[in-house]
């Protein structure tokens, strides 16, 4: 049998920093009124290391009868609102400019084997603030899953290097399965996916934490914006873009790197960072409770532009 080869540690460049003008709106039309509304928004951009928020404001119409803000138990923004008053249509309106730098490097992890890195969590679980043992607990959306332990064994067999074994993961999951949106829902389990093979960036990010997590290793779902090109000779079209999510993985040491399964590669500088949890429960850009409004139709329309 012919030796596979490892994954090659990805080079990082130091670039000078980006800039975007993002816009992320959703707009809700209601067939009957909807008496009251209480709604909770994650649309803030983090303040991190690399990346600096320079601007934001988050228009929401009908305006507001209440309105406050707060952090959660992982630092994102959480923006609650109500209206009390009735009203056939709901629009929230994010507006941001973002700069983003290079991430660091990932080399500080060789020498570590997965094994080691899962010890080293389990051993000492207040290394770091964020709580990288949190992220290895299985959840609601992501229940201990036999099969996406057994996938993920395939590619982070006994004392393979921590970051070659990861990336083997991320590189297996885009070569296994197909991006076809409307093939899942939010409800839908790993399982399902590992069954018919399909899904959105929901779905891979959702695979590669429960195979991570199924072997004790810390990690965590990220959502944000990705720059993405029109076609070649095509402009660029306001609206067209969509919120991305990918997977943070965390090892003693490096902290925390990221890792995209749709797109086959590591998150930089095209990736915009609004939010992050243990699933997609923690990170929903908007949701909430009416009371009232019978069938209702949603749009949501978003534009990631460089400056």
């Amino acid at each position: 049998m012919n030796q596979i080869p490892e994954p090659q540690e990805p080079a990082a460049p130091a670039t000078p920093a980006a800039r975007y003008c993002i816009e992320h709106e959703t707009h809700y039309d209601y067939a009957a009124p909807v008496a009251q509304s209480w709604q909770l928004a994650r649309l803030t951009p983090r303040n991190l290391a690399w990346q600096k928020v320079l601007s934001y404001s988050l228009q929401i119409d009908p305006p507001v009868d209440e309105q406050h803000e707060s952090p959660d138990s992982f630092g994102n923004i959480n923006v609650h609102f109500a209206l009390h008053r009735p009203h056939r249509r709901l629009s929230v309106r994010m507006i941001c400019s973002v700069e983003v730098e290079s991430r660091a490097s990932v080399s500080a992890t060789h020498g570590q084997t997965w094994e080691q890195v899962r010890d080293a969590v389990l051993a000492d679980a207040s290394h770091d603030d964020l709580g990288a043992a949190r992220m290895c607990e299985p959840t609601r959306l992501l229940p201990l899953s036999s099969r996406a332990r057994e996938y993920a064994e395939r590619h982070l067999h006994p004392g393979r290097d921590w970051l070659h074994g990861v990336l083997a993961l991320m590189h297996a999951i885009h070569a296994d399965f197909e991006f076809k949106p409307g093939a899942t829902s939010v409800s839908t389990s790993v399982d399902e996916v590992l069954a018919q093979r399909s899904g959105v960036c929901q779905d891979f990010a959702h695979l590669m934490l429960a195979g991570l997590r199924s072997l004790g290793l810390p990690a965590r779902y990220v959502s944000g914006y990705l720059l993405t090109d029109p076609a070649p000779g095509q402009p660029r079209l306001a609206g067209v873009d969509a919120s991305h999510a990918w997977v943070a993985a965390y090892a003693p040491g490096l902290g925390w790197a990221e890792f995209d399964p749709t797109n086959n590669q590591m998150a930089d500088q095209r990736y915009i960072t609004l939010a992050w949890g243990c699933d997609f429960g923690d990170v929903a850009p908007l949701r909430g409770v009416i009371l009232g409004g019978g069938e209702q139709q949603m749009e949501v329309r978003v534009s990631v532009v460089p400056v």
